[in-house]
């Protein structure tokens, strides 16, 4: 059993801005708005969630070894 480890800290590409979130378990974060700066982050080609892209720690799903999760709403 692997431990998933639920937060992880955002970082913006464009102002540097720095935040711990928790990501969400079923499904995946494609977007985040920077609190700082407000630009919209979206995933790089290849990643599922902007965790998976712009964060410390991947989403659950790639923690869990399944693979890219489902889109969130």
């Amino acid at each position: 059993m692997v431990d998933i480890v639920l937060e992880s800290t955002i970082k913006c590409p464009s102002c540097g801005h720095q935040k711990t979130e928790t990501m969400p378990t079923d499904s995946c974060q494609y977007f985040y708005e920077c609190e700082s700066c407000h630009v919209l982050l979206k995933p790089k080609h290849g990643d599922c969630c902007v965790f998976c892209s712009y964060a410390t720690v991947p989403c659950p799903p790639i923690q869990q070894g399944s693979g890219c999760c489902a889109p969130g709403p």
